[in-house]
């Protein structure tokens, strides 16, 4: 089993920053990525950063310039550092990693952490 613990949400003023965390624990031989998603009410989960083996990054359109992706290979944690929030980043945030089992990726999720960005 794979476990994800995240960390770093809450409420934040327009403009203002936060720093998220998941750590990675439990049968991890071989991460082959971990990202952030994020869920606002009615919408669908989507993608916001992702980081893949070898520390190559992709953004969503929307978070490029204000979001930073990065992964610590030791601890197995990844960060995602927001900066100039807006309102519309207002979302549940999930943690998400593929795991190398062989010739397939198996994702694995975390519970979610709520971000606010309200004035």
């Amino acid at each position: 089993q794979v476990q994800l613990v995240e960390s770093g949400g809450g409420l934040v003023q327009p403009g203002g920053s936060l720093r998220l965390s998941c750590a990675a624990s439990g049968s991890i031989a071989s991460i082959y990525h971990m990202g952030w998603y994020r869920q606002a009410p009615g919408k669908q989960r989507e993608l916001d950063a992702r980081i893949i083996s070898g520390d190559s990054a992709n953004y969503a359109d929307s978070v490029k310039g204000r979001f930073t992706i990065s992964r610590d290979n030791t601890n197995n944690t990844v960060y995602l550092q927001m900066n100039n929030l807006k309102p519309e980043d207002t979302a549940v945030y999930y943690c998400n990693t593929g795991i190398q089992r062989g010739v397939i990726i198996q994702a694995y999720w975390g519970q979610g952490t709520q971000v606010t960005v309200s004035s």
